[in-house]
């Protein structure tokens, strides 16, 4: 199961910390941050499991789901100007843009 990660990969760690307590609650509890699509990715659950993590994500997190459709890759950005002296542009609001943009192609 993939989750979109935040913009410019920046984590709270009482995030992180919700994160990992549901996915030990509701899955295997083994993780691979930001594999080769970026995206969070939670390896091993049953389908039983699936509509209570995605409620708890979505609702209760704030999370967004991420995930690549037939459409649309989950767009995903640099650290851009917070972190980079040299960034001419934000690339955290051209993802949060290109993401509202484009939600529907995205899921």
């Amino acid at each position: 199961m993939r989750v979109n990660q935040p913009a410019g990969k920046y984590y709270s760690t009482d995030y992180l910390k919700k994160l990992c307590d549901l996915w030990d609650f509701r899955g295997s509890g083994v993780t691979n941050m930001h594999g080769s699509t970026g995206d969070i990715i939670l390896l091993g659950i049953t389908t039983k499991q699936l509509e209570e993590v995605f409620w708890t994500l979505t609702h209760d997190m704030g999370q967004d789901l991420g995930g690549s459709g037939s459409n649309l890759r989950t767009p995903s950005d640099c650290l851009g100007q917070s972190r980079c002296e040299y960034a001419c542009y934000d690339t955290n609001a051209l993802v949060y843009f290109l993401t509202n943009e484009y939600q529907d192609e995205l899921h």
